[in-house]
């Protein structure tokens, strides 16, 4: 297989649908047809099930969606990786987003900097959900992420703090003057998604500022760190969410190895180690 096979693929196995694919592409249909029927025939299975109303995949072609993905993706990086290697001085880049990184970032800056093998360090700062996409594609060399996190598959992981939830409310809400709030108090609440994929009939949410909205007007409540929780607005009420906590975690992938890399890591840990997130 080569990488453009792989990528037409991947697109129609995304699109689930070969018109779709072909447009997101920049290719006719036709082409796109003969690519993957070459593809099944080189590997002796079908990928793709094909009726007049719709494409569904197969056991194999759910493999090959996997894999491809992780294929196209370390192929990405390692553009990206081999053009920031010829750079004159080495840079770092750091994502995360909007309130991730519990207030720890600022000061790993800062302690980072006074190191005497400091490299220069970029903060990308991104949509909620795309920070294992822009490290895994090579934008990012380090991530802030939060536990639970469903695919850490690839990912070198340092635990940095861990934090108290908060149950976020309206002040008007029926729960906003309790001490504390257990998950069983929120049945038959709307509680945000935090991606397309995500169980649940809540909206779903793009930026922290979305969150502080809705949860105003009374259109749902969510579960939050409370480093983000404590200051989403004064209209809010946050009540801490009995016995849940949060973890953040500092991402990078694990075939890295190098120096500057390393010391970033160990200068965030050793900040986290002091730092308070009250």
């Amino acid at each position: 297989m080569d990488s453009r096979e792989v990528a037409y693929f991947v697109a129609v196995a995304e699109e689930r649908n070969f018109t779709r694919a072909a447009a997101r592409l920049g290719i006719e249909q036709p082409p796109l047809s003969r690519a993957i029927q070459r593809l099944e025939r080189r590997l002796g299975v079908r990928l793709l099930e094909r009726t007049s109303r719709r494409v569904s995949l197969t056991p194999a072609g759910e493999v090959l969606l996997d894999e491809g993905r992780r294929a196209l993706d370390s192929l990405t990086a390692a553009e990206q990786l081999t053009r920031r290697a010829g750079r004159a001085r080495q840079r770092l880049t750091v994502v995360t987003k909007p309130g991730g990184d519990a207030g720890l970032l600022n000061p790993v800056l800062t302690r980072f900097a006074a190191r005497p093998d400091a490299v220069d360090v970029e903060v990308l700062i991104c949509g909620i959900g795309e920070e294992r996409t822009l490290l895994r594609d090579g934008t990012a060399d380090i991530a802030l992420l939060r536990l639970p996190q469903e695919d850490l598959g690839g990912l070198a992981t340092e635990e940095l703090l861990t934090e108290r939830e908060m149950v976020v409310l309206a002040r008007a809400h029926r729960l906003a003057g309790s001490t504390s709030v257990g998950m069983a108090d929120l049945a038959g609440e709307v509680l945000p998604r935090w991606s397309e994929a995500a169980a649940g009939s809540g909206p779903v949410i793009k930026d922290t500022g979305q969150v502080a909205e809705l949860i105003a007007l009374g259109r749902m409540v969510a579960v939050l760190p409370e480093s983000v929780a404590r200051h989403l607005g004064h209209d809010l009420v946050a009540v801490p969410a009995d016995g849940r906590r949060t973890t953040l975690l500092a991402a990078w992938p694990e075939e890295r190895r190098d120096l500057a890399l390393a010391a970033f890591i160990r200068t965030a840990a050793e900040t986290a180690a002091t730092h308070s997130t009250g």
